[in-house]
C-alpha cells in the first residue's frame, strides 16, 4: 500500500467519524448533508443516500479531482460538483455541508448574516447567502462558490450551509461556529434589531487578536522580562 492510499484509508475513517460527531451535535439530519476531505489529487467524500449520523468508512467514496471514483463501492454525494469546485477554486482542504437547523432557518429569511459578534471574523465576517438553486446542480455549485469568495462559510438560501477549512477539523469547527452564530442572531432578533459591528470595530478586533495571539494558550512566564 502506498503512502497516498494509506492516507486515504485514514481519511475515509476520519470523514465517517466527523459525520457521526456532527450528527450527534444535531447538524446532520438523516441523509441530508455531505462532508469531504482532500488528500493530494484525491477526495474522500460521503456517499449519496447514507445516514450520516451512522456513517462508516465503507460509505465514503474516493474520487479524483475530475469526479471519477477511484475507491469505494457507492455513488458519491449529489453535491460532488460543489465540493470539487471548492478544491479547484480555493485550494481548501475540507468541505462540510449541513442542513443545520439555525443556519437553515436563517437561510430562508436573510440575504446575509451580518457580523453581530467578533467571532464571525474567523469565518471572514459577514456570511453571504447564495441564491436558491436545485440541489446537485451546477447552478447551485456556482452560486455557493461565489458566496464563499474571501470567506470560510456561506449560507444556501432555503437549503443549509457550507463551511470550508484547510483541514477537516477546521471545516467542522467552522460549521459549529456558524451554527452558534446563527443561533445568537436568531435569539437577538427575537428581542430587537441586532447591532452590527462596523468596519472600525472589526478592524480593532483583528488588531487585538494579532497583538495578543488570540485563541492560543500561553505560559504564565510568556511576555515577562
Amino acid at each position: 500500500m502506498t503512502d497516498s492510499s494509506s492516507a486515504l484509508v485514514q481519511e475515509r475513517a476520519a470523514v465517517a467519524d466527523v459525520c457521526r460527531r456532527l450528527g450527534a451535535a444535531g447538524l446532520l439530519i438523516g441523509t441530508a448533508g455531505n462532508v469531504s476531505v482532500r488528500v493530494g489529487d484525491r477526495v474522500a467524500v460521503t456517499a449519496t443516500g447514507a445516514v450520516l449520523a451512522q456513517l462508516t468508512a465503507g460509505q465514503v467514496t474516493v474520487v479524483d479531482l475530475d469526479g471519477k471514483a477511484v475507491a469505494g463501492t457507492l455513488q458519491p454525494t449529489s453535491e460532488l460538483d460543489l465540493h470539487l469546485g471548492v478544491y479547484r477554486r480555493y485550494g481548501a482542504g475540507a468541505v462540510v455541508h449541513t442542513h443545520a437547523p439555525m443556519a437553515t432557518a436563517l437561510s430562508c429569511v436573510l440575504d446575509e448574516l451580518p457580523c453581530i459578534h467578533y467571532q464571525l471574523l474567523a469565518l471572514g465576517g459577514t456570511v453571504r447567502v447564495a441564491p436558491y438553486a436545485t440541489f446537485g446542480t451546477p447552478e447551485l455549485a456556482e452560486s455557493v462558490l461565489t458566496a464563499l469568495d474571501g470567506r470560510s462559510a456561506a449560507l444556501m438560501a432555503n437549503h443549509g450551509s457550507v463551511t470550508v477549512g484547510p483541514t477537516l477539523d477546521k471545516a467542522v469547527e467552522n460549521a459549529l461556529l456558524l451554527e452558534w452564530a446563527c443561533g445568537v442572531y436568531q435569539h437577538a432578533a427575537a428581542l430587537g434589531p441586532p447591532r452590527v459591528l462596523d468596519e472600525r470595530q472589526q478592524l480593532a478586533v483583528i488588531e487585538a487578536a494579532i497583538a495578543r495571539n488570540y485563541g492560543t494558550t500561553r505560559s504564565l512566564q510568556e511576555g515577562k522580562p
